[in-house]
């Protein structure tokens, strides 16, 4: 048996969770759009975006149901190791972050939009090196820019969010040029639509959903993409 999630993946468990990352998982912050972002593009076309924050779990299932996300891919990123193992990743010795590359159509959603659904639903963007049960470097809040524009965007939206006022406390979210992207193993691809009744992904991801569709009703589609 191999923990995971605070988790044994053995029949009938118990989670081991605590009230603060219950309550964190189930709120929503509702933010502004941002001042600056990608035009949208005349065509169709195919663009990545490479975010982190927290479990990947999570954060792959709020991304697959955004839409004009073409796939979402659950995997490693921002490390100096190639080919990382999630075990490898998890010891916190290969310095990646449980990452999401997400494809998607610039005709239909911004980067910036994109971004508005990390920092309102998918993740807490101030707390540094966990998310809820999760510790480590490995579940760092960043975002990995594949492009100067990417960049700009990304730190005028931090820096519109935080002269707002809209957290009580500062964004930690790191803003780093993209590297390299390594898939995870098959078996944390689509976890959370394959194991919807999971008690991790009923108490931590499953409201991020939720709140994606209650929040952000524009950006939500109820057909998830996949990888």
């Amino acid at each position: 048996m191999r923990p995971i999630r605070g988790f044994i993946l053995l029949g009938a468990t118990v989670p081991m969770l605590s009230a603060v990352s219950c309550r964190a998982a189930s709120a929503a912050v509702t933010i502004p759009d941002p001042t600056v972002d990608e035009a949208r593009a005349a065509a169709p076309g195919h663009r990545i975006a490479v975010l982190a924050g927290g479990c990947f779990w999570g954060i792959q299932d709020v991304f697959e149901h955004v839409r004009g996300v073409i796939s979402a891919t659950s995997g490693y990123s921002g490390g100096h190791v190639a080919n990382p193992t999630y075990e490898m990743v998890s010891d916190g010795d290969t310095g990646h972050a449980e990452a999401v590359k997400i494809v998607y159509d610039p005709s239909q959603v911004t980067f910036g939009q994109l971004l508005k659904v990390f920092f309102s639903v998918a993740h807490d963007p101030t707390e540094l090196n966990r998310q809820g049960p999760d510790v480590g470097t490995n579940y760092r809040s960043a975002i990995f820019y594949t492009n100067p524009e990417q960049q700009r965007i990304a730190q005028a939206y931090i820096a519109q969010l935080d002269k707002a006022g809209v957290y009580d406390k500062p964004i930690v979210t790191q803003v780093a040029p993209f590297t390299a992207f390594y898939d995870a193993e098959a078996y944390h691809q689509d976890f959370a639509q394959r194991n919807p009744d999971n008690a991790y992904i009923v108490i931590n991801d499953a409201p991020k959903v939720v709140n994606l569709q209650r929040e952000l009703p524009g950006l939500y589609t109820a057909t998830p993409a996949h990888p």
